[in-house]
């Protein structure tokens, strides 16, 4: 239950008040339904961003339809973007340095979908992980999706 407080940046405390029925933290298991505060439950979100590793880049889905393909940059080969499934849960403008106008952080602490002050970066493999836009990219993605949104990440 700590590596989830961590990921989704909620103290433990509170993920334990808004889970009543988990009586041992130390004991959840794969599948185990967990409300997360503050977030909507990501089924009820109509959007989905799909990322391809391999092809570089960023889908957006509504309602299951490509709304947009953006795209992007993606993690060296020492520092490779993660795959799975994340939700983005939570933002920040303006976060300063190589991460441009706006950070989305996903549920796994330490990696987001960002903007970039160096644009020529997108198309390559040069990030820490993250997932590099361009900054006029990440702020329309950003005023389109809420927090709670979906990301799959795949080869």
């Amino acid at each position: 239950m700590s590596v989830i407080a961590k990921n989704y940046r909620r103290p433990l405390s509170e993920l334990l008040a808004a889970n009543p029925s988990i009586v041992n933290p130390g004991m959840i298991y794969p599948g185990q339904q967990i409300v997360i505060p503050g977030l909507p439950e990501p089924a009820s979100i109509p959007y989905i961003i799909i990322v391809s590793k391999g092809k570089r880049s960023l889908t957006l889905l509504y309602n299951g339809a490509i709304q947009k393909v953006y795209p992007i940059a993606v993690g060296k080969m020492l520092t490779q973007t993660p795959i799975g499934e994340f939700v983005i849960v939570n933002r920040e403008p303006n976060p300063g340095g190589p991460y441009g106008v706006m950070w989305l952080s996903l549920s796994k602490a330490g990696y987001g979908i960002h903007g970039t002050n160096n644009p020529s970066s997108i198309g390559q493999s040069v990030s820490k992980g993250c997932i590099r836009m361009y900054n006029q990219d990440v702020l329309e993605l950003s005023r389109i999706v809420p927090n709670g949104t979906r990301v799959r990440i795949q080869p």
